[in-house]
């Protein structure tokens, strides 16, 4: 079972989830029975495609269906990186209809040898693994090397017409659904044109009501204008599509300067460490690989990266992306080293160098390898040691050619190391100050991670169930703080109360963020506060005093997604070797009804936490793999009716509270006070 989380400050019944020891068993037939070679599918054509088209392009939402998009541009990209076309036409059509044109080479059309009968067209339309960019003879690089893409994106099309231009004769072919309709047809003598042309619709068997949004077809193609200098590409759209958007109707795109360009609009109007953007290009024809970067450091603003590989987009990053880390790494070591300030960098590593950093990094390389179908991530080893090559030797010169802007950026990224370093010695000397003044009976038990990531607080309901969530927990990533009693209710209690509390005090400390306007998200200890009571009306009631604390004390705490509800379960059911658990009597019903449905079955109820044995509060409730978390949130939308309700249900105006009840009193005794 994951670990989902869900709103729930802003109403709504979480959803019902059945914690099982053992999944409920049907009766089996004898293994051989009705299992034969008429059992055995072969799916043919691209029937594979329309059947998991997640396989192919990721899924079938929008980021899918703008995928195929992709595809088909990148087809005409190979054809201008490999310098035969110098514009590509894109065109979105009022009826969704998305047409890609360029002036390269047109896709073959004389017969294919190894398919009599078929043009060379019509197998790569309808063939996966078909296309001329296996041998690096014809396309010294290219992005399309799966073989997949114009194939699959005919095949998720209910209309996809090509166009050939080749020896000064046009060609057309119609295809529906990954099948031809018609024959390859020569239409006629064309004069000054010439490559291809594909206009292709989403079928709505596979992307349902999805169309292509004009705002992020258009950016596509200008990020693709940037990739590759040499190109024009040129941009049209019905008007009816962009009403109401700053997406222009027609557009052309050509960028000179690349990357730079790119960049340079990106962090428009940004204070920059130094004032150069480090850039350049290095192109070698016949060789293994060229590349292309823009790298700059800003003052206030976190790094992001963005990389590309023979023109495709490579959002989880990869070698190159690690290629450019090491270079900017080294290069800043040895040019310390030279201006005696070796010690001074001994403790930055890539992450010092890259926290503010914005990048772009674009490489060609021949026959990349990438991770998984939709190409987000390159793993072509080779791609690390061009690009580190590369760029270290340009960088040392841009350092050396600029003393003044490179102490400033060596000043800045050794800054950046320190602020880490004293961080993470704050946090250290806090958590062990934690540790040693809550050295009590009950009261804290920490993890022993060193860092905020992926660590988690339990705040539970008593010593006996602190106890057992102790045994149960993964003592390097979770914390287990008990409570004794009810924690005071902060929307009714005066401040010296609050101050007086030695609840409040315990929690305070342990999460070390502070509180109200002293509250500091960088100091707080812990990535996942977890209340944990028990699955009855008490523990509830304490769930709403916690959740009334957070919510009044520590709202950033809240806004930032750390505070969560565990749901244990209430009852074990048990029927031979087969268990189950359930978080309520309905859930109880719906369990017998469901999974055992016939026979007796043993109900015990957990009276608590402290009830529950150390395995089974771990496999119910805490072991991130198979529990279920609520996440308490706060919509935007419903911020000022939750704090009426929260000052009315608990504050100190015990008729208001009264109010509440009587009016929901029929619903409370429908749902049988199902909480």
């Amino acid at each position: 079972m994951s670990d989902p989380a869900r709103d729930l400050f802003a109403g709504g019944k979480p959803e019902r989830r059945r914690m099982t020891h053992a999944p409920a068993l049907a009766p089996v037939a004898p293994a051989e029975a009705g299992y034969d070679a008429s059992a055995i599918e072969v799916l043919e054509g691209l029937e594979p495609v329309r059947r998991r088209p997640g396989m192919y392009i990721g899924g079938t939402d929008e980021r899918a269906l703008h995928h195929l998009f992709a595809e088909v541009i990148d087809n005409s990209m190979d054809e201008a990186v490999a310098g035969h076309a110098t514009f590509i036409e894109v065109e979105l059509e009022e009826s969704g209809t998305l047409v890609v044109t360029d002036n390269g080479r047109g896709i073959p059309v004389d017969p294919h040898p190894k398919f009599p009968g078929k043009s060379a067209l019509e197998v790569i339309m309808t063939t996966l693994h078909a296309g001329g960019k296996f041998d690096s003879k014809v396309y010294e690089t290219s992005g399309g090397l799966h073989g997949v893409g114009i194939s699959v994106v005919n095949a998720l099309s209910d209309l996809l017409e090509v166009e050939v231009a080749r020896n000064q004769t046009l060609y057309r072919q119609t295809f529906s659904r990954g099948h031809a309709q018609d024959p390859l047809a020569e239409v006629g003598r064309v004069q000054n044109r010439r490559g291809t042309r594909t206009r292709f619709h989403p079928d709505a068997e596979i992307f349902g009501s999805l169309k292509f949004d004009p705002r992020r077809l258009f950016k596509m193609a200008r990020s693709k204008a940037y990739l590759f200098g040499g190109v024009e590409i040129r941009w049209r759209c019905a008007p009816a599509l962009i009403e109401g958007t700053d997406v222009p109707a027609e557009a052309v795109h050509r960028f000179p300067a690349g990357l730079r360009d790119y960049l340079a609009r990106d962090i428009e109007g940004k204070e920059l460490v130094t004032e150069a953007i480090f850039s350049g290009k290095i192109t070698k024809p016949g060789s293994h690989g060229s590349l292309e970067w823009a790298v700059a450091w800003m003052v206030q603003d976190d790094g992001v990266s963005s990389s590309y590989c023979n023109t495709i987009p490579t959002p989880e990053g990869g070698t190159h992306e690690a290629g450019l880390r090491v270079a900017l790494l080294r290069g800043l070591r040895e040019h310390a080293e030279r201006v005696n300030q070796g010690k001074r960098m001994g403790a930055v590593t890539t992450d010092d160098v890259m926290a503010t950093c914005a990048s772009m990094l674009s490489v060609f390389i021949r026959e990349p390898e990438f991770q998984g179908q939709t190409k987000d991530k390159l793993a072509t080893v080779e791609a690390s040691r061009i690009v580190e090559t590369a760029i270290r030797d340009a960088f040392d010169h841009w350092l050396a050619a600029s003393p003044a802007q490179a102490a400033k950026l060596l000043d800045w990224v050794i800054d950046r190391a320190e602020e880490r370093l004293r961080r993470r010695q704050e946090k250290e000397v806090a958590r062990k100050t934690a540790t040693r003044k809550l050295r009590l009976p009950g009261k804290l038990a920490d993890c022993s991670a060193a860092g905020t990531a992926g660590s988690e607080i339990f705040i539970v309901e008593g010593d006996s169930a602190g106890g057992s969530a102790k045994q149960a927990r993964d003592r390097a990533t979770q914390a287990i703080l008990p409570l004794r009693g009810k924690i005071l209710n902060v929307a009714s209690a005066s401040r010296d109360k609050l101050g007086a509390n030695q609840l409040i005090a315990d929690l305070t400390q342990a999460l070390g963020c502070g509180t109200g306007s002293h509250y500091r998200e960088e100091d707080l200890r812990y990535e996942k506060v977890i209340i944990m009571t028990d699955a009855d009306v008490d523990g509830a009631h304490i769930a709403s005093l916690l959740i009334t604390f957070f919510y009044r004390q520590m709202p950033r705490l809240v806004d930032k997604g750390h505070l969560y509800l565990a749901i244990p379960p209430l009852y074990r059911l048990q029927q031979g070797t087969k268990t189950a658990y359930a978080r309520d009597d309905a859930d109880k019903d719906r369990i017998i009804r469901t999974v055992f449905k016939s026979g007796k079955v043993e109900i015990g109820r957990f009276k608590g936490l402290g009830e529950m044995m150390p395995a089974q509060l771990k496999e119910t409730t805490m072991d991130p793999r198979k529990r279920t978390l609520l996440r308490v949130a706060v919509l935007d939308e419903a911020r000022e009716s939750t704090g009426d309700t929260v000052e009315r249900l608990m504050g100190n105006k015990p008729e208001a509270r009264f109010a509440f009840i009587s009016e929901r009193a029929a619903f409370a005794h429908e749902a049988d006070l199902d909480i």
